[in-house]
């Protein structure tokens, strides 16, 4: 694995490198670069707060029992209820899965979360309806949902 102290070596070499060859279009990137990153600073706080307070208020014994392994399909229920209503960037899935096992959620039962945070949007539904057409946006949906419970039976299956 690359260590963090190699990867900002790297990345000051080839900015300087970007520097040396072109200073405006650097310069440009960099400024870009910093837009965004302001753009999602709110974004990301607002998530680390809310994945914080949550972590405080359910404690592993909570999440055990709500989608722990022993939860079996009710938890596989309650966390494909849950990952198709909340609306979470892809960013913050991953961590969040890998905390969620740590405090004893069950690996069927997070991944359809996971699956389902990332491929299903019913609080986006109305914009997608607007964009594609209702029987498009229907039919995505309740595809990713099909799709998201079947990879969670695999995983269920094999792991357990």
């Amino acid at each position: 694995m690359i260590n963090g102290a190699i990867l900002y070596a790297m990345a000051i070499i080839l900015l300087s490198i970007s520097f040396i060859k072109d200073r405006n279009k650097t310069r440009d990137a960099l400024l870009k670069s910093w837009k965004s990153f302001r753009n999602i600073i709110p974004d990301m706080l607002s998530i680390m707060l809310f994945v914080g307070l949550s972590l405080s208020i359910l404690t592993p014994s909570l999440i055990s029992s709500i989608i722990g392994e022993k939860s079996g399909l009710t938890g596989i229920v309650y966390s494909a209820l849950i990952g198709s209503i909340a609306l979470v960037p892809s960013f913050v899935v991953f961590p969040l899965g890998h905390t969620l096992v740590q405090n004893g959620a069950g690996l069927p039962q997070v991944a359809v979360l996971m699956s389902t945070l990332m491929s299903v949007g019913i609080t986006t539904l109305p914009m997608e309806q607007k964009i594609f057409g209702r029987s498009f946006a229907y039919s995505r949906n309740v595809s990713a949902v099909v799709m998201s419970l079947i990879f969670s039976y695999i995983i269920w299956v094999v792991m357990g």
